[in-house]
């Protein structure tokens, strides 16, 4: 989840910095779900692999908050709503990376770029606002770019991975509904520690019911996904605080790339065309979104979120 940690003021734009430290986020993201998939490979359970993600992740968060609010920054009147973000975090990470165990990487990374055109039409539903005819031929260009990803001569397991992501893509959107609101009164290393700190227990206990016991080969991977998720977390928000929300989202499409490679070097996967015209049409309707947001912002209709959580959790 990123949430600026006091937001972009224009005070101190930097934006070669934004646009480097965005980049490096987008390659931890692309690596945490790389050791996602490896480990899915080696047996290890999805409710596993998203408990040493938030195990492994905690430190760093905890570090975050204590180093640049200090304790006080524990405290919060809105625990309920914390419980609910956490709740929905960790569906959406169980299903984010079940898409990453079906799916080849490339393609459960594009189909995760529809978070933007649920959260469009949740917007509309749940919020009442306003989508003018731009953003909704947006909405209706990236799901004409799913429906080509998932060609009707798929596999049923490819099939049901798009589902899948797709669900994922769907919960990580209302995520960024629910962190408008809590946005307005935490700041982000809160939301995100109790995140971490709220999820941990459950997941725990289902570990525990597991009873699995992981190799020598697995724990590092294990070790390395949580601190590569801990790390994109903090460079997506550190990007926010010298540049605008509109200069650097676009450079999250840069995990396309780095999924694409890893995909080719470990799993010799490569896109089929099918696959790359889908992508293309997801991640133009996702950039058409925000640019429109950006000109809304521009006229003073609507604050900025500046959340894309459901993606690392």
């Amino acid at each position: 989840m990123t949430a600026a940690i006091a937001g972009h003021d224009g005070r101190h734009d930097q934006p070669m910095l934004a646009i480097g430290l965005r980049l490096a986020a987008m390659l931890m993201l692309a690596s945490t779900y790389v050791c996602g998939k490896l480990l899915s490979d080696r047996h290890v359970g999805i409710a596993e692999i998203v408990f040493y993600r938030q195990l492994f992740a905690w430190p760093v968060a905890a570090a975050w908050l204590f180093a640049t609010m200090g304790p006080a920054a524990v405290k919060t009147q809105r625990i309920g709503m914390h419980v609910s973000r956490s709740i929905l975090g960790m569906i959406g990470m169980i299903l984010n990376f079940g898409a990453v165990a079906l799916l080849p990487l490339a393609e459960s990374t594009s189909i995760a770029f529809t978070m933007p055109i649920f959260a469009t039409i949740l917007s509309a539903i749940v919020l009442r606002e306003h989508i003018g005819i731009h953003r909704w031929s947006a909405v209706a260009l990236g799901f004409v770019g799913v429906i080509i990803m998932a060609h009707p001569d798929a596999q049923n397991l490819a099939s049901f991975g798009v589902l899948v992501a797709l669900a994922g893509a769907f919960v990580t959107a209302i995520i960024s509904i629910v962190l408008r609101d809590l946005n307005k009164s935490e700041p982000a290393p809160t939301i995100v520690f109790w995140f971490t700190t709220i999820s941990l227990p459950p997941l725990g206990a289902l570990v525990l019911m597991s009873g699995a016991v992981h190799t020598l080969e697995q724990w590092p991977l294990l070790v390395l996904l949580g601190l590569t998720g801990g790390a994109a977390q903090l460079l997506m928000t550190f990007a926010l605080r010298f540049a605008p929300v509109s200069l650097v989202i676009p450079m999250d499409y840069s995990q396309l790339v780095w999924a694409t490679a890893a995909g080719w070097i470990f799993w010799s996967s490569w896109p089929g065309p099918a696959s790359w015209a889908g992508a293309a049409m997801i991640a133009v309707a996702g950039l058409y979104i925000a640019w429109r947001e950006h000109v809304r912002r521009s006229a003073g209709s609507v604050s900025p979120d500046e959340d894309r959580a459901g993606r690392s959790g």
